[in-house]
């Protein structure tokens, strides 16, 4: 299989992928045309069909197909222009293949996080923690599985416990290294400030964002899931509470960055860094990881207003 990850301008493929998106939209001239989001594990790549003739059969959204195509760039990025298009058969692939996973053990990572369980002095905050990760299979199962965004930064199966795991161990480290912090609630935060995304992106394939993902977002979603699991907890402190809320209602750090409050707290500035610290670290290192070896340049990352480079001398 030539995986999206290995494409360069020039190939020419007859190859399978999922296919993420399908639009059929007018040029300039008014001619229509196909734009697509093709998927496989190692990423998404778009394709346009300029061509409608014969060659182009019948397919959907989250179809498998097979393509004859050509890779181009645009715009500095890989581009299929494609001139044959048909469903695939049974057989024909394995769908392991198109569903981007992290390279690390899921049960493994998932036992990691439940070590820090023990560590949580306050009863309260304890349980909560394992009102969640011990006690609420279905919870589990697909807290585990999600994705933590749908393009950014852990966008595969497994990225949300990744992510999670990581922004823990970051404020592990933060909690220790300032007076004045209450650890219980910074290690409680890191484990549920992203829950939320449960509900905000659909499961895979199609990893997309939800209705209420759209509305509401996994901010206020994660919120409102801890405030559930809070009120089954008899005596749950009320300040406790709302301390623990306020750092999952900050954690993005700024209004225009989604945050309905920016962080107030220690707590949730430590929340908001580790959380900062986590993605933007990872969106970089599969920069490095994804573009062609043989450049230290990588390219403008829009993201980061700056070109890149690999520490290779």
């Amino acid at each position: 299989m030539r995986y999206i990850i290995d494409l360069r301008e020039g190939d020419n493929i007859a190859e399978h992928y999922l296919c993420k998106q399908k639009q059929i939209l007018k040029s300039r001239a008014g001619k229509s045309y196909i734009s697509l989001k093709l998927q496989d594990k190692t990423g998404i790549i778009d394709g346009k069909v300029w061509d409608l003739g014969d060659g182009i059969h019948e397919f959907s959204d989250y179809d498998f197909i097979k393509v004859d195509a050509t890779v181009l760039l645009y715009q500095g990025e890989p581009q299929l222009n494609i001139r044959r298009i048909r469903k695939s058969s049974e057989g024909e692939y394995d769908p392991k293949d198109y569903i981007p996973s992290t390279q690390k053990d899921i049960n493994q990572m998932y036992e990691q996080l439940l070590a820090y369980i023990p560590t949580i002095e306050n009863p309260y905050i304890k349980k909560l923690i394992e009102s969640f990760l011990v006690e609420d299979e279905k919870f589990i199962k697909q807290f585990k599985y999600h994705s933590a965004a749908k393009n950014i930064h852990h966008s595969y199966m497994g990225g949300l416990l990744e992510h999670t795991l990581a922004v823990v161990e970051i404020c592990d480290f933060l909690s220790t290294r300032y007076e004045g912090v209450n650890r219980d609630i910074v290690i409680a935060t890191a484990i549920f400030h992203d829950i939320g995304k449960i509900q905000e992106l659909s499961q895979f394939p199609e990893n997309d964002y939800t209705d209420d993902g759209q509305l509401i977002g996994h901010l206020i979603m994660g919120m409102e899931m801890v405030s559930r699991k809070i009120e089954t907890i008899s005596g749950f402190p009320s300040t406790l509470a709302s301390l623990i809320k306020h750092s999952l209602l900050s954690h993005h750090g700024e209004l225009e960055y989604g945050s309905p409050k920016r962080p107030k707290t220690i707590e949730a500035f430590i929340l908001h860094a580790a959380d900062n610290t986590d993605a933007k670290i990872k969106i970089i290192e599969e920069a490095i990881s994804n573009e062609a070896k043989e450049d230290n340049w990588i390219g403008y990352q829009k993201l980061f207003n700056r070109n890149l480079r690999r520490t290779n001398f």
